[in-house]
């Protein structure tokens, strides 16, 4: 397999990004002045902009070890206790200095933080290394307490032109032409993510000049319903876009996964069906894995398997029901189950936050939920001093 060219030119060195130059200096003079006031910084921007590139391009200039966790990793204060306190107290093995790179910090959720915030507030005062963060999303509520003790550095959506000239630099180097009408829609597209518009110039790069000038730019921003994209993963050959067609739908992976396994009988049938089953058993032992570890970046193994592979159990060389209309099902009966589970969920992670702030037993708290559940409504403060999740204040007010 070609290697991805978002991998192939991703930056090696801090010269290389031209477009931040402010939030370079400033990070360089952090790890160099380490330690002051602050012991951690938050990247903040857009996907794509190159944020955890940056922390690993600084590391590597500056002859540093860099331990690396994900948002997966905050998620109570045991995880961090066993994982990330050790990695601040101790010592480099081969004696240099060290980065701690705490990813997608954003990721961390009121209820599966437990406690993962208040304790990563707590190590960062006693780092003794230089601890970097990465955000998309900085200015959301839950991590103001970490604003506080952080200095914020922000990475600036690029301009179209400038993600332009890289994609030419790169057409250079492959020997591949892209017409320059083509590449400024690429560039606009990607408002200022250079993986995704590295990406899509590779994949248009191996069409057709003809087949290129055919594109939808406008049409393959658009979200798409779970009816098409059931459509296009059993009715069309598996390509790149098969892995990226679950992005268009606006729906939980899992509830895809349940939309899934209702209707693969409708279209596979004998070794098909047995082949799609399997890849299905597959994902939800991934799933298994996520939430038995807390390791999030499985997920891109689930939609490996659910997307790719699923589509890729057909007969390839004779799929036999491209033209054909399909009536697919909502699964009715294991959603109902699955979203029954999802709110029972919220409804424990409620009762434990009310039960710790108000010192009764957990089992109270459930036991008087539907007093709880109008005493909050009544008074959105108390909301705000319980610290319920966006999630939880909607489930609520359902």
């Amino acid at each position: 397999m070609a290697m991805q060219w978002s991998e192939k030119y991703r930056p090696r060195k801090l010269e290389e990004f031209k477009s931040h130059k402010d939030a370079v200096e400033k990070i360089s003079l952090f790890v160099r002045k380490f330690p002051q006031k602050k012991k951690a910084v938050i990247l903040h921007g857009p996907p794509g902009t190159g944020k955890t590139t940056l922390a690993h391009v600084l590391a590597k200039e500056y002859d540093s070890e860099i331990f690396e966790l994900n948002a997966s990793d905050l998620r109570n204060k045991d995880k961090l206790q066993e994982i990330l306190k050790p990695a601040m107290e101790q010592r480099s093995l081969n004696n240099k200095s060290k980065i701690i790179l705490i990813d997608e910090v954003d990721g961390v959720s009121g209820y599966e933080d437990r406690g993962g915030i208040t304790e990563l507030i707590g190590l960062i005062a006693k780092a003794k290394y230089p601890i970097i963060m990465t955000a998309n999303d900085v200015w959301s509520k839950k991590l103001a307490p970490v604003r506080k003790v952080s200095d914020v550095i922000e990475l600036k959506e690029v301009d179209y032109k400038t993600v332009r000239d890289v994609l030419i630099g790169i057409l250079r180097r492959e020997n591949k032409f892209i017409s320059s009408e083509i590449l400024t829609k690429i560039a606009v597209k990607a408002k200022g993510d250079f993986r995704a518009a590295i990406n899509d110039l590779q994949t248009i790069s191996k069409l057709p000049e003809t087949e290129q000038a055919k594109i939808n730019f406008d049409e393959r921003n658009k979200e798409i319903s779970i009816f098409d994209a059931l459509k296009f993963i059993f009715k069309n050959k598996p390509t790149d876009d098969t892995l990226r067609i679950f992005d268009s739908v606006n729906m939980p992976l899992d509830e895809i996964i349940l939309w899934l396994e209702e209707n693969i009988s409708k279209e596979y049938k004998n070794i098909e069906l047995a082949k799609a089953y399997a890849l299905l058993g597959k994902t939800d032992v991934f799933k298994g894995r996520i939430y038995k570890q807390q390791y999030w970046r499985f997920m891109v193994y689930e939609n490996i398997f659910s997307s790719y592979g699923i589509s890729a159990s057909k007969d390839l060389d004779n799929p036999g029901n491209k033209d054909s209309f399909t009536s697919y099902k909502k699964p009715t009966r294991i959603l109902k189950i699955w979203m029954n589970n999802q709110r029972t969920i919220q409804k424990k992670s409620i009762s434990e936050k009310y039960s710790r702030y108000t010192h009764i037993a957990i089992k109270r708290a459930m036991h008087e939920f539907p007093i709880i559940k109008m005493v909050i409504n009544s008074n959105p403060e108390i909301a705000k001093e319980l610290k319920l999740s966006e999630e939880e204040i909607a489930y609520l007010k359902g």
